[in-house]
């Protein structure tokens, strides 16, 4: 049993049962026996690997087209170049080697890295170490300039609330123990149960994600107040699609209650509910998938380039890394991708209008 394990039925044998936010913020965010506080997560001998890891040509795209909008709304400087969970820095350091032919680009950035675990910080002090980045814990400390930020599996690492219509009245996921054991349990849902769908089927489960629609509200009010552009990909989809609650443990999948602070735990991200948290304040794209997306944004162009240098192990693991990213039975379908800008502006290179 894991340190964190034992204090979680301590406390909740206590004070009773936890809402599954409060049981995945213990898990990943516990100051020193959380998840993202001690592991290092990424890579093969991690416990995932995301699409920066996959290949470069991913950070490469996205960065291209960050620079472009950055051009589209006149080349302001200063601005902020902004990444939330930026994990090894592959990703950022993908970008600022895309865009170093930007004229003006890279003069006018000031860097900055929203992120909470050391181990992935201490990477991103290495990797980024030429661009002088700043470190934030939270968005609302980056400055206030314009702002052109990446958000890659970010939103899916953050606490959700589970209800499941369990009987004709919506009811609350809840973790509890039962000798001696996490389990799950269920309570009445009270007065949130009011917003939840009233024609719902029997055993029909819904998602909320309460930090993720804050965090989408946020980035929204600084690039609505000072221009910029968010490029969010995650998993997930339009509205929440029953019961996705998921740990990765070595790569491998295993029951959410069985390793709490020793595996990652996710759920798919609603994008529905960003673009609903973002649009008071600003214009969000239309959600595209991000196979689809990426060859918009010349992916293929890119590796054929790329492969020309390749023989042999390199090139088969290269087309293997483009059909990853891309391909609907791989990540291309399966991940999706969302942009938000200024009302009235341009949205980035390949995202489609929200009709």
């Amino acid at each position: 049993m894991s340190a964190l394990q034992a204090e979680l039925i301590r406390q909740i044998t206590r004070l009773g049962p936890i809402t599954i936010a409060e049981y995945m913020n213990q898990c990943l965010y516990h100051p020193t026996l959380g998840y993202y506080t001690n592991a290092a997560p990424l890579g093969e001998a991690g416990d995932f690997i995301t699409a920066p890891e996959v290949s470069q040509m991913f950070g490469e795209m996205l960065g291209l087209a960050l620079a472009q909008n950055w051009l589209d709304q006149g080349a302001p400087t200063p601005f902020c170049l902004a990444e939330l969970g930026a994990g090894s820095g592959q990703l950022m350091t993908d970008v600022l080697r895309a865009t170093k032919g930007v004229t003006g680009f890279h003069k006018a950035m000031q860097l900055h890295i929203c992120d909470i675990s050391p181990s992935m910080m201490a990477k991103q002090r290495i990797e980024l170490a030429d661009f002088k980045p700043k470190w934030v814990s939270d968005v609302t400390e980056l400055p206030a300039m314009p702002l052109f930020l990446l958000a890659n599996e970010f939103f899916d690492c953050l606490p959700i609330r589970q209800f499941v219509r369990a009987t004709t009245e919506w009811q609350e996921q809840l973790v509890a123990v039962e000798k001696d054991t996490l389990c799950f349990a269920l309570k009445p849902a009270g007065l949130l149960g009011q917003e939840l769908p009233k024609d719902a089927p029997i055993g029909a489960v819904v998602e909320i994600c309460p930090a993720a629609n804050a965090i989408m509200a946020d980035v929204a009010r600084q690039i609505a107040a000072n221009g910029g552009c968010a490029l969010v990909f995650d998993y997930g989809d339009w509205g929440s699609n029953g019961d996705s609650l998921q740990a990765l443990r070595r790569h491998q999948k295993v029951e959410p209650l069985d390793h709490p602070g020793t595996s990652d735990l996710t759920a798919h991200v609603d994008f529905q509910a960003l673009a609903l948290a973002a649009r008071p304040f600003a214009q969000t794209s239309a959600m595209i998938p991000q196979g689809l997306l990426l060859e918009q944004l010349g992916i293929t162009a890119r590796a054929q380039d790329l492969a020309a240098n390749l023989r042999d192990q390199a090139l088969t693991d290269h087309i293997a890394a483009h059909r990853r990213l891309t391909h609907p039975k791989e990540m291309g379908k399966l991940f999706k991708a969302l942009a938000i800008t200024p009302k009235g502006a341009a949205l980035p290179p390949g995202f489609p209008h929200d009709t």
